[in-house]
């Protein structure tokens, strides 16, 4: 079954991850969470506007055996910008997580916001994995086990997963 591919909505991702860090009063509401995981380590970018009030928490954890700790906002955006600049992305289903092989980077997304003006709020509930480029993309998934945990059809929408709805 052939895999669907997320460079473009990664790149829509990563400028509103970036609008959203150097310029947040042009949203109206948001709450974002993303959960990075690259080479044992773990960043966390957590920040929520609601009723004029934000919070925001930043922290990692640079081995799987260390204890998390406050970073700064800085450090947990440039992590995560890296991943969002990488060449290729593939997203799970949310069925199985066993297929999720921890030695390539991963970033699980849950973004909901509205922008200033907009009629409308947009949210997203996914994990990511990235990839240098398409063939390495191609190749995590021919040795997947379960080819069931990769997202093959866009727009993908489950109870565990959905693109922006």
């Amino acid at each position: 079954m052939p895999v669907s591919f997320y460079a473009d909505a990664i790149a829509e991702l990563r400028t509103l991850f970036a609008q959203l860090d150097r310029n947040p009063d042009l949203f109206q509401t948001f709450d974002m969470r993303l959960e990075l995981a690259a080479a044992g380590s773990l960043v966390v970018y957590e920040t929520k506007r609601r009723k004029g009030q934000t919070d925001s928490l930043y922290y990692g954890r640079p081995s799987a055996d260390d204890a998390n700790r406050q970073i700064s906002q800085a450090a947990a955006f440039a992590a995560i910008d890296r991943f969002f600049a990488l060449g290729q992305f593939i997203a799970l289903t949310g069925e199985a997580a066993q297929a999720l092989d921890t030695q390539y980077p991963h970033c699980a997304v849950n973004f909901s916001y509205r922008k200033k003006g907009h009629p409308a709020a947009r949210s997203m509930l996914m994990v990511f994995v990235g990839f240098n480029d398409e063939a390495d993309a191609a190749e995590y998934v021919a040795k997947a086990e379960n080819s069931a945990a990769f997202i093959s059809e866009r727009p993908y929408k489950s109870a565990k997963a959905y693109e922006w709805k």
